[in-house]
């Protein structure tokens, strides 16, 4: 494992309505932060667990480092775009990157103003970002956050749906094996058999893991859900886990959104109804 990398941070969802994207995940439970607006032109709405998050992303204005994000979207449509992994040190990370030969972007940074109830601070982030020759089934970055208390606040951690943090990412190729292999180069982990799925790879990045696998073993393991089958390599999936499915699933048949009971442990969400990613709720 990299030294300047501790796991997934948050993932992110690209969107091409915030409106749109921020009324569906209400209507799943989630609890949003307040509309956030980055210096650098997009913007953002978090949902915010313990110790990780998920992130809403819109790009209004055009920026170079955030054209993969508007490109995705307008390529594609909406759909889970991203994962930003935890690190103490986004420039260290870049370091041992270029150690290893895989490209990456120079840190940059960028912040947030957030209304406080002691008045306006400001969230405020390094990123480096891997290039996507190095991870082709979607953006992978380092996020350093240098002001944890501004985004972690108690208010915004706790959601009616129960859920309380991530549990695994997917992403879907026909290549499982050439593809798990190259995200171990960069998190520097060797891939083992997944958990999840059969035939399939995972990597344990540190917390929540990464799976590879199929289009059709991720049907075969969860039947019933359809995926968002972007034209390439992927990422399909997001894996919550949950104190109670009961919660959830009064909240799903109140706001009339479809769900699959895959077993008495496992509730899951076709990528159509969350703006192009196929959910999962595990106890």
């Amino acid at each position: 494992m990299r030294k300047h990398i501790q796991g997934i941070d948050h993932v992110v969802i690209a969107a091409s309505s915030m409106d749109a994207v921020a009324k569906t995940y209400g209507q799943l439970g989630f609890t949003l932060t307040p509309r956030g607006y980055h210096s650098m032109g997009s913007e953002n709405h978090c949902v915010m667990f313990e110790d990780d998050y998920f992130e809403l992303l819109t790009v209004p204005r055009p920026h170079p480092a955030t054209r993969y994000f508007q490109s995705f979207v307008e390529d594609g449509g909406d759909g889970l775009c991203a994962l930003a992994l935890m690190t103490d040190d986004a420039s260290g990370f870049h370091d041992e990157l270029n150690r290893s030969n895989i490209g990456s972007g120079s840190p940059l940074d960028f912040s947030r103003p957030v209304q406080l109830p002691e008045g306006t601070r400001d969230a405020r982030f390094r990123i480096t970002q891997v290039d996507l020759e190095s991870t082709p089934a979607g953006r992978v970055f380092a996020c350093q956050h240098f002001t944890r208390d501004v985004v972690w606040r108690s208010e915004y951690t706790h959601h009616s749906n129960g859920v309380i943090g991530l549990a695994s990412v997917t992403v879907i190729t026909d290549q499982v094996k050439l593809l798990a292999s190259a995200y171990g180069q960069v998190f520097d982990r060797d891939c083992a058999p997944s958990s999840l799925f059969t035939p399939g790879l995972q990597i344990d990045t540190g917390n929540v893991p990464l799976h590879f696998t199929s289009e059709a073993a991720f049907n075969t393991c969860y039947p019933g859900l359809t995926l968002a089958n972007r034209p390439n390599a992927y990422y399909g999936a997001i894996g919550f886990s949950v104190k109670s499915l009961t919660p959830l699933r009064a909240i799903l048949q109140k706001n009339g959104i479809s769900f699959v009971d895959i077993s008495p442990t496992t509730l899951g969400i076709s990528g159509q109804y969350c703006h192009g990613v196929t959910l999962l709720f595990h106890l």
